[in-house]
């Protein structure tokens, strides 16, 4: 087969319509080859005749979309020096835009002796045992589809799994159920649009493997969190067979979602990728170039610093790795028609030496970038490593998980001794936070459950964690979920602990969806999913992890229902500003005032009571500092809200006539929404119950 001299741009495979351009990237490499498959496996090694700038290129015309490949990279095999070429082992490529078939665990597809140790070579082929890239079309017909750029602040975001999410709907076809397809499915697109999200935020969709560890023990890596392919999505979550189509299938969700008027933000895991460990399998990365690809530590580039608790990490230094990064970002956002990005784990992004480094190269690479500078992008502000605690301090275009308001909120409901401040601040946006670095309140991304944890019907029924499905002894997964299971562990049949279950999960949906900041909604949490008791399910691709539709709590979904809306009715909810909490044009009215039982305002010595667990706090929908887009004044109507997370119910005196001469009640999480209520006056007296939220709207 003939093959000519190609371009070393654009990496990957390219086909122009007329054939295929091949280029990948290895500084250390002595010789590359591209290997072709047929429909039988049969295998034809062509060797890459060019290499410029250590990216190694040809071009073979004729070749079209639907053709298998993979490389073989030769070069040195030298664990003490953190080299690990070997040509015996087929090689993902890293910019393969579609992949086929999984990774059989034969000893094959491990670089070295098994019964040698790590640093004898195996000489065994693994071809038969491990998945092809692809040859993928290019061309969609997006019918006029764009990005949709919602605003920040009028964004709620719905975590959720391709799979888990549609793989138990009976009203989906069989087919269809847990892919991309069943995702763009009318039924459940209209679930998420009669709920209210503007978002869904998927767990990573990126071509992934199933630890040999967990296939060993009959389980799967649910979640996803072990790439292999960052410009691939996912084959196991489609619906079609044919090679390659599952990049269309992917576009085409994509497509029905934005006509729905839902963003799609991919949760993304750039720190480590599935090779794992100096033991870990070569599928990649390992085979192309180990030294410049991966941290190896300095003193044994045998070892990897694993900053994941993976394996390894990506070597964040060397600029043909973020170019990788990079061109993955924006192949998604420009092709795929991706709205935005969550990074796992992204402390590791910044971690250039060892220390987070805010300003490292990443991040200086993101905030230059005309493509992906613009899209929603949302870190995960911590890694296991020393120092990767870093919530508040990513730089001015990233939002963030905010996993203090997460634990205030859950100690703040069960009546956790606290400073009230610490739980005003959560509510106002996290100001302490994020206000000083000149960024705005949706920063904070807020959530009180996310995929790793309890699911929030968990979250008020289960104290401790109950994981012995994933096989590691119940050792496995968080001792700090900070639940409460309301008296009894795990299921009851008992009428007043139900009871109080269900107005505890209205009380933290009514926390989040009337804060400040950015809410985030796990997937089933509005219809009282259960994963009974695990809060570590990521191997679990089962009836544990995956949305139980036949069970749905309806009225929990009503409630939420009718949450997000009177939230987007309502801007005084989600403003694009800070409060002040400083007086009104003139006035002694303020934007925001903290209230005690007694209606007066909160003096700095009730802050620091730590057996207080209620306030009264006032919003003012006529200080709504900006304008609409097109420069009209914002206003809202007043609210007054009472939270009580005291054990016993509590009398409320609303404050005076100055702050509104009239109440409406709204909600009371006792008994849900009020549809029709009887007016309440400027100090009179208002009962909320134990442990609960209590909203007022004074008509502006």
């Amino acid at each position: 087969m003939k093959i000519w001299p190609g371009l070393p741009y654009p990496l990957g495979a390219t086909y122009d319509g007329s054939g295929t351009n091949f280029s990948i990237f290895s500084e250390v490499a002595e010789q590359v080859e591209l290997c072709l498959f047929d429909e039988d496996g049969l295998e034809t090694r062509i060797e890459l005749p060019e290499v410029t700038g250590y990216c190694w290129h040809g071009y073979l015309p004729g070749i079209e979309p639907g053709q298998r490949y993979g490389f073989r990279v030769h070069g040195p095999w030298s664990p003490e020096h953190g080299h690990r070429c070997n040509e015996a082992k087929l090689l993902l490529d890293p910019y393969a835009k579609a992949i086929e078939g999984s990774v059989d665990w034969n000893d094959a597809v491990f670089p070295y002796r098994l019964d040698k140790g790590p640093d004898v070579r195996s000489d065994t082929d693994s071809a038969p045992y491990v998945p092809r890239c692809v040859v993928h079309q290019p061309y969609f017909d997006w019918n006029g589809d764009r990005r949709l750029q919602l605003p920040w602040h009028e964004t709620i975001i719905y975590e959720t799994h391709v799979k888990g999410f549609t793989c138990n709907n009976p009203d989906i076809p069989e087919e269809l159920r847990g892919t991309y397809a069943g995702m763009a499915h009318q039924v459940s697109i209209e679930h998420l649009r009669s709920l209210g999200v503007t978002a869904v935020e998927l767990l990573p969709v990126h071509q992934f493997i199933h630890d040999k560890r967990l296939i060993d023990m009959g389980l799967r890596n649910y979640w996803g969190y072990n790439s292999i392919g960052y410009f691939a999505p996912h084959n196991d979550y489609s619906a079609e067979s044919r090679p390659g189509a599952v990049v269309a299938e992917f576009k085409q969700m994509v497509r029905a979602l934005h006509q729905a008027g839902i963003e799609v933000i991919l949760d993304v895991v750039y720190n480590h990728t599935a090779e794992g460990n100096h033991l870990g399998p070569m599928l990649s990365f390992k085979g192309i170039d180990n030294f410049y690809y991966y941290r190896t530590m300095d003193d044994d580039p045998r070892h990897y610093m694993d900053y994941t608790g993976t394996g390894n990490s990506l070597h964040m230094r060397n600029p043909h790795v973020l170019q990788l990064l990079m061109d993955s970002l924006r192949y998604w956002i420009q092709e795929m028609h991706i709205d935005g990005f969550r990074f796992d784990l992204a402390s590791t992004l910044a971690r250039e030496l060892h220390e987070v480094d805010k300003l490292s190269a990443f991040f200086d690479l993101i905030q230059q970038d005309p493509v992906v500078s613009q899209v929603k992008l949302i870190a995960e502000p911590w890694d296991v490593g020393e120092g990767g605690y870093q919530v508040g301090n990513f730089p001015p275009v990233w939002s963030e998980w905010n996993g203090r308001y997460r634990d205030c909120v859950r100690d703040f409901w069960p009546g956790r001794d606290e400073t009230l401040g610490e739980f005003a601040a959560r509510f106002a946006g996290s100001p302490d936070l994020y206000e000083n670095t000149t960024r705005l309140p949706f920063a904070s991304v807020n959530f009180v459950t996310a995929h790793d944890g309890f699911t929030l019907r968990d979250l008020v029924s289960y104290d401790h964690k109950h994981n012995k499905a994933n096989g590691e002894e119940n050792r496995d997964g968080t001792d700090d979920s900070r639940s409460w299971n309301c008296g009894v562990e795990g299921p009851t049949d008992d009428p007043e602990i139900l009871e109080l279950r269900a107005k505890q999960q209205r009380n933290f949906l009514a926390t989040l969806l009337l804060s400040q900041g950015v809410p985030m909604i796990l997937g089933g949490d509005e219809m009282g999913r259960t994963q009974q008791g695990n809060n570590n399910a990521y191997c679990q691709d089962n009836e544990i992890s995956w949305l139980d539709w036949e069970h749905a709590d309806e009225e929990l979904l009503e409630f939420c229902r009718r949450l997000i809306e009177f939230r987007q009715k309502h801007p005084v909810f989600h403003r694009r500003r800070w409060f002040q909490g400083r007086e009104i044009h003139g006035t002694e009215i303020k934007d925001i005032a903290w209230f005690t039982l007694e209606g007066s305002q909160m003096a700095e010595e009730d802050w620091g009571e730590s057996y207080a667990k209620s306030l009264g706090v006032y919003l003012n929908g006529a200080a709504i500092p900006n304008p609409n887009p097109k420069g009209d004044p914002v206003t809202d109507d007043d609210f007054y809200l009472i939270f009580n997370a005291h054990y016993e119910p509590l009398d409320f005196i609303l404050p005076g006539e100055e702050w509104a001469d009239s109440w409406l009640l709204e909600l009371d999480t006792r008994n849900g929404w009020v549809d029709e209520a009887k007016p309440l006056k400027a100090g009179d007296t208002i009962q909320a119950d134990a442990r609960s939220l209590v909203v007022l709207r004074h008509e502006a």
